[in-house]
């Protein structure tokens, strides 16, 4: 079993001691503060009131007219990696190397005024107290209050209830299936709790249905007994057309078994307990989230509860301790120890003056395997946006692609890109300390690759070096000197190395508050709001018609239903030629 990381405890200051920030070694970076202010980790919520409604647009300076971005441009452009300046940061347990980065002293202090330029200050204050952070849709964005130590009320019963539920359930040995139903971020920071703690199986088989293709409802239903299965559907407007959907074929599913009360298997997680009961899951198994808390930040609420069946509560207990502290570190070490904002001007410099169109991560352990997608949600979902607050084009690029797999399996499948490739992207290497099997020399191996992929990236290999190579192997020379061209490794590449003590409950909180703070900054910066997803909603929108569509029939398809027999408003809007054409050849109308 696993049990969470005793939380350090504070002295002079959350975070002043525990985080214990360092720079390490001959790091030219200046430890010079930003002026701040240290804002409450919990307080009581913000609620919109009719000022906030009517209030102005955000008057928000266009970030390529201010003097300080220019500065911190030119200093970017100006910058080096210095292999030699070993910069290292402590936060919450977590070690983030940053040597790999471009720095300079003209840099950090170019990053440190652009800061104060954009009200960074202010607006962690606001994101940290439950102000409203998330401007477009007029709420706060209030997930830190979801891992406090001592969170408000309202938050505090329901992770009694949870836990709660848990325990009855364990106790009376229910359950052996879970199928969890759920998508986006509903769904990858589940799989990635569950998978990272409950690799070696456990006692319950959890099963996720994302993807409203039903061949993923199909395999997940398959060789299950209903009797012994228990079905979460996690969707915060619970309207998510995927749930539904896939949800009304797990209702189906349990009806047809001939349970005498199939709706005794179902759970929900949700900010609309109301339409969850009026769908026939019972109240006490429903669960409450808030209309302040992200998607893609839910995974510290009840959305957690498959992962507390699968792995138990000191799991969720453990990240929420984690993750608490990395709040801390961020809402008060100062600007130079501080592990999300160097992080993120980092990102900012590769992305926006350097011309790095993406960002690699790379976890060098198998648990880990679910990180990727996790980030990529955060990260582009947050980030993938090109006009500001005030509604201007941002003018310089925002937001990379963010992609990747575990090592060493990404060695061998797009490695020789990353050192080789005519663009190249930034990574991020991710590897733990200690592994958790007996199997020594396996994780000396796995170590042993993360650093040296990271020293290659790093130091490179010369045209020189290559044909000294060859020459010591044995080649002849006019070969040599043309083999030695393909050898060539650019170098100087940037990466950054996350080391974690162990995996965790508590060092994975850490890491995913570390990276969540990390996209906040940069949104900041950007003048973007990171809490909207106006793009994908779009898409919904169109689909919902589409759907409709595709369900006519020659005849015009009268009394067309959608998902749960909905009805769908089956008017065809203006498309496009193709997307016409092939309207008419999926529903067979051509």
């Amino acid at each position: 079993m696993f049990q969470p990381e005793p939380q350090p405890t504070p002295r002079q200051g959350y975070g002043a001691n525990n985080t214990r920030p360092t720079i390490r070694a001959s790091s030219t970076r200046p430890a010079k503060h930003i002026t701040r202010a240290t804002p409450p980790l919990q307080s009581t919520i913000i609620r919109t009131t009719e000022s906030a409604l009517n209030s102005p647009i955000p008057n928000l300076p266009s970030l390529q007219q201010l003097p300080e971005w220019s500065r911190f441009a030119a200093a970017a452009k100006a910058a080096s990696v210095h292999a030699n300046n070993l910069c290292v940061l402590e936060a919450a347990g977590v070690s983030v190397d940053l040597t790999g980065q471009v720095a300079s002293p003209e840099l950090a202090a170019a990053g440190q005024a652009l800061l104060q330029a954009r009200q960074f200050d202010q607006r962690r204050n606001t994101l940290l107290s439950g102000g409203i952070a998330n401007v477009t849709e007029n709420r706060a964005a209030w997930h830190t209050i979801l891992r406090a130590p001592a969170p408000i009320a309202e938050v505090a019963a329901e992770r009694q209830r949870l836990n709660e539920f848990v325990r009855k359930a364990d106790s009376e040995r229910r359950w052996r299936n879970i199928i969890h139903i759920g998508i986006g971020g509903s769904d990858w920071g589940v799989r990635l709790a569950v998978g990272a703690f409950g690799y070696a199986g456990t006692w319950r088989q959890v099963r996720f249905v994302a993807n409203i293709d039903g061949h993923a409802m199909q395999g997940a239903l398959a060789g299950l007994d209903p009797r012994e299965t228990l079905v979460v559907l996690a969707s915060k407007s619970f309207t998510t057309a995927e749930t539904r959907q896939n949800g009304q074929r797990a209702r189906e599913w349990l009806t047809a078994s001939g349970l005498e009360n199939p709706c005794e298997h179902l759970a929900a997680i949700t900010a609309r307990p109301d339409l969850a009961t009026a769908w026939g899951v019972p109240q006490a198994n429903t669960f409450k989230l808030w209309d302040w808390v992200g998607g893609r930040f839910s995974l510290w609420s009840s959305v957690n509860l498959t992962t507390a069946l699968a792995v138990n509560t000191d799991i969720i207990a453990g990240m929420h301790a984690g993750a608490a502290a990395m709040d801390a570190h961020f809402a008060q070490a100062p600007f130079a120890k501080n592990a999300p904002i160097q992080m993120a001007m980092a990102g900012i410099a590769n992305r926006s003056v350097l011309g790095y169109g993406s960002l690699n991560i790379a976890p060098y352990d198998f648990r880990l395997a679910h990180l990727v997608p996790y980030l990529q949600q955060l990260d582009m979902e947050s980030l993938g946006k090109s006009v500001d607050l005030a509604g201007n084009p941002i003018g310089v690029p925002t937001g990379p692609v963010v992609w990747g797999m575990p090592g060493t399996d990404a060695q061998h499948t797009f490695f020789q890109w990353l050192h080789q490739g005519s663009d190249g992207a930034p990574a991020d290497f991710i590897v733990c300390r200690q592994a958790d099997h007996n199997w020594p020399d396996h994780h000396t191996s796995l170590l042993a690759n993360c650093l040296a992929q990271r020293e290659a990236l790093l130091n490179g290999k010369t045209y020189e070096e290559a044909l000294q190579e060859c020459l010591e192997a044995g080649t002849q020379p006019e070969q040599a000197r043309w083999l030695a061209h393909h050898r060539v490794h650019s170098g100087g590449r940037p990466s950054s190395l996350i080391v974690l003590p162990r995996l965790s409950p508590y060092t994975l909180g850490a890491l995913l508050a570390l990276y969540e703070h990390k996209v906040f900054v940069q949104s900041v910066v950007w003048g973007i709001n990171p809490f909207d997803q106006w793009g994908v909603e779009y898409g919904k929108v169109l689909a919902k018609g589409i759907i409709g569509e595709l369900g006519e029939s020659k005849d015009a398809g009268k009394g067309s239903k959608g998902p749960d027999s909905a009805p769908i408003d089956a008017k065809a809007p203006h498309h496009d030629a193709s997307t016409r054409h092939w309207i008419e050849k999926f529903s067979g109308r051509d």
